[in-house]
């Protein structure tokens, strides 16, 4: 059932039923395969490992954050295109959400523990964002995409070398958050300028650095 057909308590019921399944522990349900299956396991040193996971770690919390930026943008977008393209972002997101899940377990590590606090903060971001208008909504959507590519390109260059299973998956994942931020500005998002985006990059910075270590 299309959800311009849900009662605001079955859309409450809804975000809850996603938020329980992304922050439980247990890998998410989801429709593509790993891109890491098609690629033999490296030998990596115990620094080389704990690097890896740490960087895998910090793009599992960005797909929390994207998980809830999508669904708390879903629960207060003025239209229903608007919603279902959210709801369609998101549910691509869950590839990533679960790609990463599996590396951190191939890797011996865990998602961080701080996941909580950015679903929620990320959540009444979008929530806020889907309030003001849907224009502005969706260019929140393309300036965060545009700050996660800039983060997994970053990773790119410094997961171990050896590391092609986390590497296949960063790369996979990119190239789909590129196509969403297009996406965004294509369906009409607003283009933020550059000191909105300084200011987004610095909160990104602070949740990167401590999803690393925790």
């Amino acid at each position: 059932m299309s959800q311009r057909h849900l009662t605001p308590v079955d859309l409450l019921i809804t975000q809850a039923d996603r938020a329980l399944r992304t922050l439980s522990p247990g890998k998410p349900a989801h429709g593509r395969s790993s891109p890491a299956n098609q690629v033999a396991e490296a030998e990596l040193s115990d620094a080389e490992r704990r690097h890896a996971a740490g960087l895998m770690r910090v793009n599992h919390a960005g797909e929390v954050c994207a998980q809830a930026l999508y669904q708390g943008q879903a629960l207060t977008a003025k239209l229903p295109e608007v919603r279902e393209e959210m709801e369609h972002a998101a549910d691509e997101e869950i590839d990533h959400l679960a790609w990463c899940q599996e590396r951190l377990q191939q890797l011996d590590s865990h998602p961080s523990l701080l996941n909580p606090l950015w679903y929620g903060l990320s959540f009444g971001i979008g929530a806020a964002a889907g309030k003001i208008s849907d224009r502005i909504s969706l260019g929140f959507v393309a300036a965060t995409e545009d700050q996660v590519c800039k983060h997994l390109e970053d990773h790119l260059q410094h997961l171990p070398e050896q590391d092609e299973r986390s590497r296949a998956v960063v790369e996979q994942m990119l190239i789909d958050e590129e196509k969403h931020a297009h996406s965004a500005l294509d369906a009409g998002g607003m283009r933020f300028p550059a000191p909105v985006k300084g200011f987004m990059r610095l909160v990104s910075k602070a949740m990167t650095k401590t999803s690393y270590r925790f």
